[in-house]
């Protein structure tokens, strides 16, 4: 970031009693102290609570090995990730120069980082409904059409099936882009379905993760899907 007047600009269900909480948030260290490491801290432990609560009271006849799968699915890098672009977070997050000039506002891990703190400033700012309220719209139909049945699986493996239920051959993933060192790069892919006209865009750390990515965009783009995380 960029200007802290961006915070608020960001698509959280919440107002913030102490705005210091969220530009403490969004506060990469490589910006600077005080940072996000502390409410990130507290974030995943808050967000991994309210995910395992909103399993449990839903799906009251499945198993504890199941619903962790299901819940891991959902609190991992890339599902944070990909909230935290559609929430706005990349434009607010408050990065050091080297981050900045390396890609870091679109980078996985900076943004499942800063989704997790934000969470974490919520439940300090104003407790845990307010968290869960938070999490809940933040996360929308990723959590409120989880199906136990499915997300054991990862998003190629659903991706191919999809298409091989369909008659349609595999998808084609195309690297388009590489940004930042060779330490800390971001990989830019396309998932192509040709028979579908779809093309959607995937990003991740390694190219396996931008493929991940890719693939979970282009489920979402199936004709008749439903969003489902």
């Amino acid at each position: 970031m960029n200007d802290v007047s961006e915070a608020s600009r960001i698509a959280i269900d919440h107002v913030f009693n102490d705005p210091g909480l969220l530009s403490q948030a969004l506060t990469h260290r490589s910006y600077g102290t005080p940072n996000n490491e502390r409410l990130e801290f507290v974030g995943d432990a808050v967000l991994g609570f309210v995910v395992a609560l909103a399993l449990y009271e839903r799906f009251p006849g499945i198993p504890e090995g199941q619903l962790t799968r299901v819940r891991a699915h959902l609190v991992k890098e890339d599902a944070l990730a990909r909230i935290a672009r559609r929430l706005g977070l990349g434009r607010a997050i408050r990065l050091g120069e080297g981050e900045l000039k390396g890609g870091g506002t679109d980078r996985a891990s900076i943004l499942a980082d800063a989704m997790e703190a934000v969470f974490g400033a919520v439940f300090l700012d104003a407790g845990f409904d307010a968290a869960r309220h938070a999490i809940e719209a933040a996360y929308g139909d990723m959590l409120r059409d989880a199906d136990p049945s499915r997300l054991g699986k990862d998003p190629k493996t659903r991706l191919q099936e999809a298409l091989h239920r369909k008659r349609l051959p595999e998808p084609e993933y195309v690297i388009v882009g590489t940004t930042g060192k060779a330490h800390a790069q971001q990989f830019a892919v396309e998932c192509r379905i040709p028979d579908l006209g779809i093309v959607v865009g995937g990003a991740g750390s390694s190219r396996k993760a931008a493929e991940q990515d890719a693939a979970e965009q282009a489920l979402d783009a199936l004709p008749g899907r439903q969003r489902s995380g």
